[in-house]
């Protein structure tokens, strides 16, 4: 056990809700900022919930003083605004990790990246990225990095297309199956033959535990790639869900790229998919090597174990298949 305190920054979220529940299993004291903390003091979580705005740089200092950890996990409200709010939020995080001499925890993207590294982009790997998100994750990484020569340390787990039962929006439920009904079809947004990277939010969580409890050990900048689940030509995921709901026959149609392609100029939403699509249309996979080399070995849930709680979560099995 531990006595240590963790300021989680998107604690309501997938990612940011995996890892505190996982600290706080480890003992760890999770510290949580939200603009409602009223309403989730309540909850069985356990957090401390403190009301404050990641928006707000009094509000993450106030929060922050005398932690251990800053899990820096918040999206913009709603999503919407990233050119104006993620790099202050990511400041704010900053001047609190220098103030109280800790280590930043950020999840990667693979937007970072553009196809001038694929397929195999390593943690070193230049970032040219081609998508807005993309430009920003680059710039907030560059950041993070500056922040480790001046009093902060940074750790920044990359992972592929996360999946799990409570990792919120993605590709799995956005674009391969529908939730909250029973499947009829699966959505496929990758051509022919080119691998896929997922990774299973519970695994990622618990890579980025692992790693923060040798936190002695890791560089002041520290990037990890995780290997996740490898769909060497896109196959594997569909099988998969296939099993899962006792459906070999399944229909896989092809995802709407002409219709997204179509209205982009007009929806944000379908403007961002469309930057994305040469993720689907070119391998990019990342090797664990760095990650085994300090861990061991890297938390890995079998395929059909992770398809299948993920499917159950989000309401597409039934109770005979959810069992």
């Amino acid at each position: 056990m531990t006595d240590k305190t963790a300021l989680v920054l998107g604690a309501t979220g997938g990612i940011g809700g995996e890892v505190a529940r996982r600290l706080k299993a480890k003992g760890w004291t999770i510290r949580a900022l939200h603009r409602q903390a009223a309403g989730r003091r309540s909850g069985a979580d356990g957090f401390d919930w403190r009301q404050g705005d990641a928006l707000r740089r009094e509000d993450v200092m106030d929060a922050a003083a005398g932690v251990q950890l800053i899990v820096h996990a918040v999206n913009p409200p709603g999503y919407r605004k990233w050119s104006q709010t993620v790099l202050p939020m990511l400041d704010h995080s900053i001047t609190a990790a220098k103030a109280n001499g800790v280590r930043i925890l950020l999840p990667g993207t693979v937007y970072n990246f553009g196809p001038d590294v694929l397929p195999e982009p390593s943690e070193t790997s230049a970032q040219n990225p081609v998508m807005v998100k993309g430009r920003i994750r680059a710039e907030m990484e560059r950041k993070l990095r500056e922040a480790s020569t001046g009093g902060a340390k940074a750790l920044i787990v990359r992972a592929g297309d996360f999946f799990g039962p409570r990792s919120g929006n993605n590709w799995f439920t956005q674009g391969l199956v529908k939730p909250g009904r029973p499947l009829t079809a699966i959505s496929y947004p990758g051509a022919p033959g080119v691998g896929h990277q997922w990774a299973y939010l519970p695994d990622v969580a618990e890579t980025m535990v692992r790693l923060i409890e040798r936190d002695a050990e890791l560089e002041p900048f520290a990037r990890f790639h995780m290997q996740g689940h490898w769909d060497e030509d896109g196959t594997r995921m569909i099988a998969a869900i296939r099993r899962a709901v006792g459906r070999p026959d399944l229909p896989v149609r092809k995802f709407p790229w002409r219709v997204i392609t179509l209205a982009s100029p007009f929806v944000p939403l379908f403007r961002e998919l469309k930057e994305m699509r040469y993720l689907w249309q070119t391998p990019l996979h990342m090797r664990n090597t760095r990650l085994v080399a300090m861990l061991g070995a890297e938390p890995h849930t079998p395929l059909d174990e992770a398809v299948h709680a993920t499917l159950s979560a989000i309401g597409c099995l039934s109770d005979t298949q959810a069992r």
